[in-house]
């Protein structure tokens, strides 16, 4: 569903557990008792950090390539439709302000949707989809 799957390096911690960073996000950084708490926190982290680029603008950073066997890190899938419909924006220079004239909504209501904090509804993501030329597209796989 998303190309925002990010490779993390998990480190061991000097008190025990892991240290979780993202190569292509150093703002995203996080710990855990043990490896699963650590990918379980890393999730939260990647989602925080992300944020930061919508809030200030920029373009979201690339994941690049995993190395064999590296753990990847995905926000959960509403918030990784909203960052895939934030980049589709920044793709084609479209402006919140623009979006919400096409959608004939108020800036209120662009802002939560591109707030992947708020718990927007699939049509309304859909619908900002259409107007930007795109589809949504859904899918049960296996787990990671």
């Amino acid at each position: 569903m998303s190309h925002l799957r990010y490779p993390v390096v998990l480190s061991p911690a000097e008190d025990g557990g892991f240290v979780v960073t993202f190569p292509d996000v150093p703002e995203a950084i996080t710990q855990g008792d043990d490896r699963t708490e650590a990918l379980s926190n890393a999730r939260d982290a990647l989602e925080t950090a992300l944020e930061i680029y919508v809030d200030d603008n920029q373009d979201l950073p690339a994941p690049r390539a995993p190395k064999r066997g590296q753990a990847l890190v995905s926000p959960t899938p509403l918030a990784t439709l909203k960052l895939e419909l934030y980049r589709t924006m920044r793709e084609q220079g479209v402006r919140k302000s623009e979006l919400a004239r096409k959608l004939g909504w108020h800036m209120p209501q662009v802002d939560r949707l591109l707030d992947i904090r708020h718990a927007s509804r699939l049509d309304q993501i859909e619908r900002a989809a259409r107007v930007l030329g795109k589809g949504v597209n859904v899918e049960i796989g296996d787990a990671a």
